[in-house]
């Protein structure tokens, strides 16, 4: 064996010490892929000469013209490109709105762990190693089906974040705007022993600091750079909060525009979005922060614009983080019936029943009807900008977004969700104690060593002592997070 090969596999074999937090939620070692997974997914064996020692998969629909975007989708450990391709979302949207998807894996060949070498400058940095293997699945893919070089795209979950954010670090003038999902900021860790204290919480950096880590890694790269999505769920106990503050310390220093939000509104889910827009005021930074999710990928099953993907491990029901990030990075304006409208304003609660609420909104010009979504599902599309809901059970708190619809059947933004509580019932209750103490009273249960709420399901994170929470309940029997605003009526 070479002494180059040799170092490789000794830095391979190390380094999952190093990740074992980044997959210590439930999951199942990858094992080694066909040459072809089914539901449209293809393998390409002939790329480049992939240093990383990665497999490239992609997915495109039929008849994809020349010049659309192409979209790079990176697993988290212990997952792969097919389950990237089947719970994501992504080639749902790759039909809907005309682009290709390349899926690059890791194997338990590379890492025990199946885990992108986020924390390795062998693996990260610009011309090496696995960064280098996906850059080359992006030149052929843009070879093979003619994309346009000024939009190409890269998310990540986990490990995949982490390498996403490198990416965009290493190859700013490859990708035109980036996604990391429970993931790290670029560079934060440059060794396997480092890369533990990042996952629980990243060095105290000023955002200048972090800055320079991202204008290090192509120096003397001017602009422009990318335009960034972190997703973040509240109780990732896996990949702490912190990290979201840390990329969003690190891509608003980038980009020169300072950490303090152009705008902050509710999107469903109890998401709160914080957009970070640029000089000519187009959104640079978004965060995205999920209320009571755990470590995974926001996904949201169903019919409409705004739903995606399937539910799985790293894979947590919520709102479609795909649906969001696409049209952050205008994925959704080169689609046929693109331009979409704008969201609905002024959405209000007018009026509650025992059974029902009525909502009103603003006129959207342009609108040829309006579609009205409780908790996530659609239940009307009415012509008007009014709307009575029936049906609904007393005493319980309702989430509601409208967004407009134009004469193409093109749903437009969603508007920021309003609550409607109905009257009567049994008051909503909330109830502050330790995981351990929720799941002896019967409001969570476990899983897998984590706590989940009875009734919603929710990722409560470890089964201990330790972490607290607060839980609203509202049906009986039926809890969900609830650490801020909480209060008994």
């Amino acid at each position: 064996m070479r002494p180059s090969v040799l170092r490789r596999l000794l830095r391979r074999v190390a380094s999952t010490a190093a990740l074992v937090l980044v997959a210590a939620v439930p999951g199942t070692v990858a094992a080694a892929q066909p040459a072809a997974a089914a539901g449209g997914l293809e393998q390409v064996t002939a790329f480049g000469t992939n240093p990383g020692n990665l497999q490239m998969y992609e997915y495109s629909p039929a008849g994809l013209p020349a010049n659309a975007p192409l979209v790079v989708a990176l697993h988290g450990c212990t997952q792969t490109a097919t389950d990237y391709y089947t719970h994501s979302g992504w080639p749902e949207y790759a039909d809907r709105w005309g682009f290709a998807v390349v899926f690059p894996q890791t194997t338990s060949a590379n890492n025990a762990l199946s885990c992108f070498g986020w924390f390795d400058p062998a693996e990260d940095s610009r011309d090496r190693g696995e960064a280098a293997s996906i850059v080359q699945m992006v030149e052929h893919a843009k070879q093979q089906y003619g994309s346009d070089a000024r939009r190409v795209y890269v998310t990540g979950l986990s490990a995949g974040g982490g390498m996403t954010a490198d990416l965009l670090a290493a190859y700013p003038d490859v990708f035109a705007g980036g996604s990391v999902a429970s993931g790290l900021p670029a560079q934060c860790a440059t060794s396997q022993a480092a890369a533990s204290g990042c996952q629980t919480g990243p060095q105290k950096l000023t955002p200048a600091q972090w800055g320079d880590k991202v204008r290090g890694a192509h120096p003397g790269y001017a602009g422009p750079w990318p335009r960034v999505a972190i997703w973040q769920g509240t109780s990732d106990y896996t990949v702490y909060p912190a990290n979201a503050t840390a990329l969003r310390d690190q891509w608003t220093d980038v980009w020169g525009i300072g950490q303090t939000p152009s705008s902050t509104d509710t999107l469903p889910r109890n998401t709160t979005r914080s957009v970070y827009d640029d000089a000519s005021g187009k959104p640079a930074v978004e965060t995205y922060s999920v209320a009571g999710m755990g470590h995974g990928l926001a996904v949201s099953a169903g019919s409409g614009a705004d739903r995606c993907g399937s539910t799985g491990a790293y894979f947590l029901s919520a709102l479609c983080s795909t649906y969001y990030t696409g049209v952050f990075w205008g994925l959704d304006r080169g689609a046929p019936g693109g331009g979409r409208l704008p969201a609905p304003s002024g959405l209000r609660v007018t009026g509650v029943t025992a059974d029902s609420a009525s909502l009103s909104w603003d006129p959207v010009p342009g609108a040829a009807s309006y579609t009205v979504h409780r908790d996530g599902t659609k239940v009307a599309s009415p012509a008007s900008t009014a709307y009575t809901d029936t049906g609904l059970a007393a005493g319980t708190a309702y989430q509601y977004t409208v967004t407009a619809v134009d004469e193409s059947a093109t749903s437009g933004a969603p508007s920021p969700q309003v609550t409607a509580t109905t009257s009567g019932g049994t008051p909503a209750r909330c109830l502050t104690a330790t995981n351990y103490a929720h799941v002896a009273a019967g409001r969570a249960h476990t899983t897998g060593g984590y706590a989940y709420a009875n009734g919603s399901n929710e990722n409560m994170g470890l089964y201990n002592v330790f972490v607290t929470h607060t839980l609203r309940e509202s049906p009986a029997g039926y809890f969900v997070i609830a650490d801020t605003g909480c209060t008994n009526r």
